[in-house]
Order: C-alpha cells, then structure tokens, then sequence
C-alpha cells in the first residue's frame, strides 16, 4: 500500500504535515477530512512504489511529435482546471483520459507516474522535451515557486495561442499564391509539350528561318520535353547545397543573415522573429523567471543565428552590469559575412544558370550552333548581372540594423521604469500587427503579380509563334 505526504490545514488554522497510508489518492483524502483536517497539498511519498507490477498503463504507439495545437488546448484546459481548484494530479489524469492517443498522450501518462513519486510538475515535464519545451518547463516552473501555477498557465495559453494563430494565418495566406503557382506552371508545360512542338514541326516542313524569340521558344519546349528533369535538379542541387552549408555553425550564420535582408519576405521574417523573441521574454519575465535564464531560453527559441549571437551577447553584457538596451543596440548590426554573400551570389545566379542549361541543352538536341551560341552570351550576361546586383544589394543592406531603434528605446524605458514585461509585450503587439498586415499585403500583391507573369508568358509565346507565320502568309501571297 504506497505511503502518501500530505499537508492539511485544521480546525484553528494550523498547518499539519504527515503521512497516511491509503490504497489510493482518493481514499487518502477522504481519511484526512474524516479525522478534521483540510487538505492542501498530498503526493506519494519518494521511493514508494506508484503502481503494482504490471500495473503500468501501456504506451500506445506514435508516430511524430505533438501538435502545438493539442499543447495549446492542453495548456488552457489544465489553467481552468487548476482555476477551479482541482490537484493537479487529478486535473492531468482527467486531460490524459480525454486526449486522443498520440505523443501528447504518452507525455501525460510519463508526468503522472513521475508525480506520483513525488517530482514536481516542471519537474516531470521536463522528462519529456519533445512535448514540453525549456520554455513551457521554466514558466511551470516559475508558477510552482511564486504559487501562481493558475495564472501562468493562462499566460502560457495566451502565448501559444497567439504565437499558434499567426503561424496559422502566414500559412493560410501562401495557400493561394501557391496554387496558382503550381496550376500557371501545369499549364505553362502543357503548352510547351504539346503545342510548340505541333509548330515547330509545321516550320521545318516549310524550311522557315526563325526569328531569334522563336528559336529561343523551341528551344525552351526542347528543354522541358527531353530535359524535364533538369527542372527539378538544378533547384534541388542549389536547396541541397544550402543544406549542407547550414549544418555548419558558419554556414547557418551566413545563411539566416541572408534571409533577414531578402527583399520584402526578409524584412517579414525579421519582425516575425522580433514579435516571437520578444513575446517569450516578456512573458517569461512577467513569470518571475530570471532575467538571465530568461535570455538564454529566448535565445533558443529565436530560431535565427544572428539573433541567438544577439541574445548571447545581452546576456554577457548583463552579467557584466550592464542593462539589456545597449548590448541590443550595440549588436544588432549583421556587417559582413563571406557565406552570406556566397548565398546571394547563388540567387543571382540561378536565372543565367537555368539559361545556360537551356543552352546546353537545345544545342546538343538539334545542332544549331547559332541558337546555342545566342542562349549561352544571354545565359552568361544574366548570370553576370543577376551576380553583380545581388552583390550590390547585399553590400547596401548589410550595415542596416535588424533590431529597429523603437524595440531598443521601449527596452530601456521598460528598464528605467521596472515595467519590462509590458513594454516587451507592446513591442510583440506591435510587430504581429505590422506581421499582419505585411501579410495581407503580400497576399494582394502576389495576385497581379502572377496574372502579369502569366500574360507576359503567354503573350511572348504567341508572338513567338505568329512571327513565322507572318512570314509565311507573306511569301504565300
């Protein structure tokens, strides 16, 4: 029979600690009323045994980790539950019942059986990281200290929510432009495989000397017909190479400071982050978290290189005796970075790089030396200029700052007047705003974008094909 630990409290308001044996939590309780107390706290006591042999819920099987839906629903389950009074082993079985098998599910019956011996909730959840980030356990944690584990819970709930609803609302807004995309190059490639070539047949019959866009044309309907593959390779080969120089602590530096100076998607990502960083210090300090655990577990969730070395020198800065504003102010300027600019000497590339396949290609195919030789001085002049301005730009933006100087000034007045946490919030406030509406705006933008693209395409394959045509009616008649 396990041995449980209980604190109660008795008629006169005393506290009492002791221990009572009880073949279960329930029947523990119900002895401690019965002899007058009012219990406030019970646990099983270390090293009792939690269940008899094979008494062990089995672990259904998962695949995948839990779905930050499913942790947010949990979340605000749990702070209602504790809001209305429940323990909390109690709340977590009755959560652990009601989820669907899955990680989330297992994850709950590991934290039950590791409270049952005694461990605290952070402490249990912190067994399970890949359900339970070092964020949710530290806030826990901070909650069981300060005895506010309800009203964290609910901060904790608001946080995934928000951070959860803008993530939902960025993918929703690419579904669109996605789906034009991949039906505008279905359509694109049916033309090229079968209609171009219908012509290009009609023109060998009639021994036509074509025009420099008709050439460029067949050859393009060449390409996509014989060397289809190349399509998908070429972009592979580059996506693969990006890869491999991300593994490397170098490599993923260069790689997240070109991302953050993209145009306009750069500029979307930066204040996605800044909205993100920024909400998770905030709430972690509202917490009663340390201000330097505080740091490093926004650093982990930064997701980006450049604002992890910006978090870490904050922290080095702090343990120096310095406030948070300077050091952000201080580092927040990417400069230069040979593998970031070798990634936006790739993007400039890629269009001359494609045009020389083309080249290549079409040149092997059919043997007209003159259309080679044309698609290889226009594929070299592109990769040239794509190269060269791609240089430029990052050149001009590399010395722009990606922490803006209103995130600095409400950090410090934050600082001065003891109000961090809620100036940090109308910084995150803020930025999901302008997220919001960068988002919108892009999705507006991205529709007569694709409609020009579509009739330019279409448009130069019609006068590419009508050329000849004239031609050919004119030496008819």
């Amino acid at each position: 029979m396990p041995t449980f630990q209980f604190e109660a409290m008795d008629a006169t308001g005393q506290e009492i600690k002791d221990v009572i044996e009880a073949a279960s939590e329930e029947e523990a309780q119900t002895t401690i009323r019965q002899m007058g107390y009012f219990v406030t706290k019970i646990q099983v006591k270390k090293g009792a045994a939690k269940t008899a042999p094979g008494q062990k819920k089995k672990r259904p099987f998962a695949i995948g980790g839990a779905k930050t839906k499913h942790i947010c629903a949990f979340t605000r389950q749990l702070s209602i539950l504790q809001d209305a009074g429940l323990p909390i082993l109690r709340s977590l079985k009755i959560l652990e019942n009601n989820s669907k098998p899955g990680k989330l599910k297992n994850a709950l019956m590991d934290v039950c059986d590791e409270i049952e011996t005694g461990s605290t909730l952070s402490e249990a959840m912190s067994k399970c990281p890949k359900v339970f980030s070092r964020l949710y356990v530290n806030m826990i944690k901070a909650g069981e200290a300060g005895g506010a584990l309800e009203t964290i819970l609910q901060r904790l709930a608001d946080f995934l929510e928000s951070a959860e609803a803008l993530k939902r609302k960025v993918k929703g807004a690419l579904i669109y432009p996605i789906a034009v995309v991949i039906i505008a190059g279905l359509i694109l490639a049916l033309i090229m495989t079968f209609i171009v070539p219908t012509f290009k047949n009609m023109f060998e019959e009639f021994d036509l000397t074509l025009p420099p866009p008709t050439q460029l044309l067949i050859a393009m309907s060449d390409y996509i017909v014989k060397y289809w593959f190349l399509l998908l390779l070429i972009p592979f080969c580059y996506w693969l190479l990006a890869k491999l120089i991300r593994k490397f602590r170098h490599g993923r530096m260069g790689y997240d400071m070109y991302m953050l100076k993209l145009p306009v998607f750069g500029r979307l990502v930066e204040k996605n982050i800044l909205a993100r960083t920024t909400r998770t210090l905030g709430t972690l300090v509202s917490s009663g978290v340390p201000i330097l655990e505080a740091l490093n577990i926004t650093r982990e969730t930064a997701g980006n290189a450049l604002f992890e070395r910006i978090f870490g020198k904050v922290t080095e800065a702090i343990r120096e005796g310095e406030v948070i504003s300077k050091p952000m102010r201080d580092h927040s300027t990417p400069g230069f970075h040979p593998l970031a600019l070798f990634f936006w000497l790739l993007m400039g590339s890629f269009p001359g790089v494609m045009i020389l396949s083309v080249a290549l290609t079409s040149g092997r195919g059919t043997g007209d030396k003159g259309a080679m030789e044309s698609l290889l001085a226009v594929g070299g002049i592109a990769c040239g200029v794509g190269a060269a301005l791609s240089v430029l730009f990052y050149l001009m933006k590399m010395r722009v700052r990606v922490i803006d100087e209103l995130v600095v000034n409400m950090v410090d007045v934050g600082e001065e007047t003891g109000e961090l946490d809620t100036m940090l919030y109308k910084v995150a406030d803020t930025y999901d705003d302008e997220v919001n509406v960068m988002t919108e705006g892009l999705t507006r933008l991205i529709e007569p974008l694709l409609i020009c693209f579509l009739g330019i395409s279409v448009g130069f394959i019609v006068i590419s094909l009508f050329m000849p045509l004239v031609t050919m009616i004119t030496s008819l008649a």
